[in-house]
């Protein structure tokens, strides 16, 4: 139990410099950085979607508390776009708006988690799930898979199965995913939801990159499967998608019961997302559709060329490439010197650790954060710095 002058425990593991020393060393660079460890876009939202257009002679009170399950529009919309996007229908009751994803997350651990708790999640992983899983003082078990799913004899739900102990809680499933830009395979996704009924586990389902897929079909939504219906929470965003990083509006939806937990959580988080930008979320949501198009043709083309530069396979979705820097090394160095290498040469990328423990000569790249004639340049010198032919 901590007492002046420390702090919780739980807090003490967690860092607002997620990305380690190398962002902090940038500061010292003369010359133009390339930014690709920030997951973000260049891209402006939909002209009705934005900020400035949502305006107080528009909407009553406008700068006023919004309703703490959302606004009316807002979850009409989200409501019509689950059933659009993925063949579900949502009772009203059971969608909740959050202040982005991040917080959405950080409320549903909150919600179904006791300190001491485990939570298994598949490596590499977002980021900051690790940290929302620690702020509840609940474990975050890493289990290798992302990585491995290409190896022959490798059995991703054996994997988990192998993890799974009597203090586990929940699975943590993010597909499309961050940062490998993969997609889980219908079969996978079963095989969890089966392990999830048979231990009497919950699934935490990321669906943020959910729109953001290259193929000529959208992948399976997790929650849909009837392995998932029941037991799954499931988390969206408006941000990577829409291009509406800076709005924090998310969304959260599961079973009846669970919800009316997270509404209460909720209450005393974040109370309510910003209203303006509940209203422009919604227009993105409704009239968006051929935004997302144009999206996924230019995302497609930036990870397309992102992948030729560096000789790694193509993106299926997301925004980021996960890559081994194994080939790069030279004798002595560590995957922390060859990342010192591409900020020397004025690229920024995020260590494979800050994704995953097993993961220090690894690196993300995000290849949507700058227009693609800067991506280039930036491609042109990783190329130089990691010592790859043109």
């Amino acid at each position: 139990m901590p007492r002046f002058p420390r702090s919780a425990p739980s807090a003490q593991s967690l860092s607002d410099r997620v990305f380690g020393r190398l962002v902090a060393k940038s500061g010292s660079y003369h010359g133009k950085l390339y930014p690709l460890h920030v997951g973000d876009t260049y891209l402006e939202p939909l002209p009705q979607a934005r900020a400035q257009e949502q305006k107080a002679e528009l909407w009553e009170r406008l700068h006023n508390y919004a309703p703490v399950q959302g606004e009316p529009m807002l979850l009409e919309a989200i409501r019509k776009k689950i059933s659009r996007r993925s063949k579900l229908e949502v009772p009203a009751d059971c969608v909740q708006v959050m202040s982005g994803a991040t917080a959405g997350l950080g409320v549903v651990a909150t919600a179904l988690l006791e300190p001491g708790d485990e939570v298994i999640i598949p490596a590499p992983f977002w980021p900051l799930i690790r940290g929302i899983v620690r702020a509840r003082g609940a474990t975050a078990v890493e289990v290798p898979l992302f990585s491995k799913l290409g190896e022959p004899s490798f059995d991703p739900v054996a994997a988990i199965a192998a993890a799974i102990t009597p203090r586990t809680a929940a699975i943590y499933v993010n597909s499309p995913h961050n940062p490998s830009g993969g997609a889980l395979s219908e079969s996978v996704l079963r095989g969890i939801g089966r392990l999830a009924a048979q231990h009497d586990l919950w699934l935490i389902s990321d669906e943020v990159y959910e729109d953001v897929y290259f193929g000529a079909t959208p992948p399976t939504s997790a929650f849909t499967l009837p392995e998932f219906i029941g037991r799954t929470v499931s988390t969206h965003s408006v941000s990577k998608a829409y291009g509406l990083a800076g709005a924090r509006v998310g969304y959260t939806h599961g079973p009846r019961e669970i919800m009316e937990v997270i509404r209460g959580v909720q209450t005393f988080y974040t109370y309510c997302a910003p209203r303006p930008l509940q209203f422009g979320a919604a227009h993105a949501i409704e009239q968006g559709d051929a935004w997302l198009g144009d999206m996924r043709r230019i995302y497609a083309s930036a990870g397309q060329a992102a992948a030729h530069a560096l000789g790694v396979p193509e993106p299926a979705g997301g925004t980021f490439l996960f890559f081994d820097l194994t080939r790069f090394l030279k004798p002595g160095e560590t995957g922390e010197n060859v990342l010192e290498r591409c900020l020397d040469a004025g690229v920024i990328l995020t260590p494979g650790t800050a994704c995953g423990k097993d993961y220090e000569n690894w690196a993300r790249l995000c290849f949507t954060v700058i227009p693609e004639p800067e991506l280039r340049e930036a491609l042109a010198r990783l190329q130089v710095a990691l010592g790859i032919s043109k």
